[in-house]
């Protein structure tokens, strides 16, 4: 059996259908004229769908793609006709948690496009060469939020006695001071 993969990653504008953001994997869609052609035909396709609370599917061009829609953009996870439809949609979830979590729940286009830099990282976190890296949307908002990068694991991630021994380890700390 074959590694899955993905395609593409594509944010749409749910109005006019205009890229936000692409990162394409497949060498069918390396040039500009082949990527805005296949972005234009597959907003055709889903516009005007309700995919808000969950994800959708469609088969356009030889392409498997799962969508879900934010408040005023759309979320896309292209893969070969062959891909599990459900890796897709595990993807395309983890990359809306994930970027849910980073810009708190605010999945609009004026968010989307002054965060930029971090929807950026969170596609990368995600996918690399068409190679699926990461799945868990906390681990994804972690890596691009920098949050444990010291080596320290988050506060939300501790156990109870954990927390505490790290809040006494810093109050003693504090005294040596």
């Amino acid at each position: 059996m074959a590694t899955p993969s993905v395609k593409g990653v594509v944010i749409l504008d749910s109005a006019d259908g205009s890229r936000m953001h692409a990162k394409y994997f497949a060498k069918s869609l390396r040039d500009q004229k082949a990527q805005l052609e296949f972005e234009r035909s597959l907003f055709q396709k889903t516009r005007g769908q309700n995919a808000r609370s969950e994800a959708e599917i469609v088969m356009l061009d030889n392409t498997v793609v799962v969508y879900r829609a934010g408040i005023d953009v759309i979320f896309y996870v292209c893969g070969e006709p062959d891909e599990n439809e459900l890796i897709l949609t595990t993807i395309l979830d983890a990359m809306y948690e994930a970027l849910s979590g980073i810009l708190r729940s605010h999945l609009e286009k004026r968010t989307l496009l002054d965060n930029l830099d971090l929807v950026l990282l969170t596609v990368d976190e995600l996918v690399d060469g068409g190679l699926i890296l990461e799945t868990d949307p906390v681990a994804i908002a972690n890596r691009v939020l920098m949050k444990g990068a010291t080596g320290e694991t988050p506060m939300n991630e501790l156990t109870i006695s954990q927390a505490l021994q790290s809040a006494r380890d810093q109050l003693a700390k504090s005294f040596r001071n």
